[in-house]
């Protein structure tokens, strides 16, 4: 399947590569988010039964619409899944979009290897925003706790704009979302 508000829905850089998001990857990002919803929006483990539901309903008929709320693709090393993720709360009158990424659990534990996969994403999902779909600005919340993951997006060019004091409640308690962001005429600078 091809996203219809996309000329081009493959991008690749060496080994990586990213497609739109494939059925047969289903329960794998299912497994994932039930492990990580802590750094997720997520505050209850999905069924298999709620996952199908979800894919029938929210995500095909994104593949249709001119104007999807979100993009999301598999993520791919050397044609394996390694995680998923894309753009989401999208504002098409805005030209805005927030970037959404997840992997798979066992790269996460290796930061060298995390910081690659993730500045990778990063990247296409840039190209995707800013060169496809001509938009103004791409940007992130993150959970304040999650020190390395915010590391990479500054290191890639995202800038730290704001915080957002005790946001979320997680385990019991509050910490801070940080948002970072880059605009077009940012991006094409570098």
């Amino acid at each position: 399947m091809s996203y219809q508000a996309l000329k081009d829905n493959v991008f690749t850089n060496g080994k990586y590569e990213i497609v739109p998001i494939r059925i047969q990857d289903m329960e794998s990002i299912r497994i994932w988010r039930n492990n990580q919803m802590d750094v997720l929006r997520q505050n209850k483990e999905i069924s298999f039964k709620d996952q199908i539901n979800y894919f029938n309903s929210i995500i095909k008929p994104l593949f249709k619409s001119e104007n999807p709320e979100q993009l999301l693709f598999s993520f791919l090393y050397d044609s394996e899944l390694i995680g998923y993720g894309g753009l989401v709360h999208i504002s098409w009158s805005d030209k805005r979009a927030e970037i959404s990424f997840l992997l798979n659990n066992k790269r996460l534990d290796r930061n060298t290897q995390y910081r690659k996969d993730f500045q990778i994403f990063i990247e296409f999902m840039k190209k995707i925003c800013f060169d496809e779909m001509k938009f103004n600005r791409l940007f992130t919340e993150t959970y304040a706790f999650r020190t390395f993951h915010i590391s990479i997006l500054e290191r890639t060019g995202l800038i730290k704009e704001g915080r957002l004091r005790q946001h979320i409640l997680e385990n019991n308690k509050y910490y801070d979302s940080i948002y970072h962001s880059i605009l077009k005429e940012e991006y094409n600078e570098k």
